[in-house]
């Protein structure tokens, strides 16, 4: 086991599964308790009439991509400790 113990790489999944599938709507910033990025996604995608919500899309793909890609401890150095935002 890592030494970033499993809630995070569950938090890491988790929130890389659903910046995929639902990336537009921000909820994977909120799963890293990332509220005020979340806020700003979802009010993007929603305000914009779904737009804006392309954008935020691609966004989560990429965030997605990149929290799956990283090992646990560079995830949690990066998201967790550094409190990292965006990308």
């Amino acid at each position: 086991m890592t030494s970033s113990g499993s809630g995070s790489a569950d938090r890491k999944i988790a929130a890389g599964i659903i910046a995929i599938l639902l990336g537009s709507l921000g909820i994977h910033k909120f799963i890293l308790g990332y509220t005020t990025e979340g806020i700003i996604m979802l009010l993007v995608s929603l305000l914009t009439c779904g737009v804006g919500g392309t954008v935020m899309w691609v966004i989560g793909i990429v965030e997605g991509v990149i929290y799956l890609t990283k090992t646990d401890d560079e995830f949690v150095a990066t998201y967790i400790v550094n409190k990292k935002g965006w990308f």
